[in-house]
């Protein structure tokens, strides 16, 4: 059986950020307008690194809960732009416990997720709707693109898809979930030796889901959207010597590739 992330019960440096932001939202110390304290300030408070607290600052961004502004003064800094609701509230403590879940309950539940969102966005979805998704495509297609760059731009088109899709807790929970999975995958494409060949197969994906979504192909767009989770996922799971995930036993990847019928996307 494949298992979780191999952790040492302790929660990630940044994960401790995002708990101390929901406890003071909670509390009623974190209301719409105010401030975080300064990166730095807050590194040293929590006995986290900076880099903890910009990945923290960049999930809650994702989540729409915060912005963060250029420059000193009352002008600057990251600041709270939305009081997420207690539901949104718990999607924080799930993108932290989502790293002690088995894979493949998350990436199930992430197929049906998507699948439901592909589905919605080819009825619900106008072309102005889809634009976040083909920005992030046209980021996507720049043959130059770095891998922390394409992971980014990958994450923001799944999460824009789901936003097209129209249904906002089917959107809050694959931000949740494909957040919690960014740096994960951004360690295995470190690792990738076959890097063009597979973001070439990760580019082509992309393309083909959101070509089936815009000439409103429901039935295509969810099928491309499970194959293209489950192949890129095998794909990663072959990278040699990864200290985040165990590979796949034969059985069992035996039985993911069987489930698309052999046919892999990515």
């Amino acid at each position: 059986m494949l298992h979780a992330m191999p952790r040492s019960g302790q929660p990630q440096a940044f994960e401790l950020v995002l708990a101390w932001v929901d406890a003071q939202i909670l509390e009623g110390r974190l209301g719409v307008g105010d401030h975080l304290p300064a990166e730095r300030e807050l590194a040293a408070s929590l006995d986290v690194s900076r880099a903890a607290v910009r990945e923290a600052v960049r999930t809650l961004q994702a989540q729409g809960v915060v912005n963060s502004f250029v420059g000193a003064g009352p002008g600057g800094g990251t600041v709270l732009t939305s009081v997420p609701s207690r539901a949104l509230s718990r999607l924080l403590r799930l993108h932290v416990a989502l790293a002690n879940f088995p894979l493949p309950d998350v990436i199930e539940v992430r197929i049906a997720l998507e699948r439901l969102s592909a589905r919605l966005a080819t009825v619900n979805a106008s072309d102005d709707d889809l634009a976040d998704a083909r920005r992030a495509l046209e980021v996507m297609r720049d043959p130059s693109i770095d891998r922390q760059a394409f992971n980014d731009a990958d994450t923001e088109f799944h999460v824009a898809l789901a936003t097209a899709a129209g249904n906002r807790l089917a959107s809050d929970l694959t931000a949740a979930i494909r957040e919690s999975m960014r740096l994960p995958i951004l360690d295995r494409f470190r690792h990738l030796r076959d890097w063009d060949e597979v973001v070439g197969d990760l580019r082509s994906d992309h393309e083909a889901i959101f070509a089936a979504i815009e000439r409103r192909d429901a039935d295509e767009a969810e099928r491309l959207v499970e194959a293209h989770i489950r192949s890129a996922w095998l794909a990663l799971t072959h990278v040699p010597g990864d200290a985040l995930f165990e590979p796949l036993p034969e059985d069992e990847l035996a039985a993911w590739e069987g489930a698309e019928g052999g046919d892999l996307i990515s």
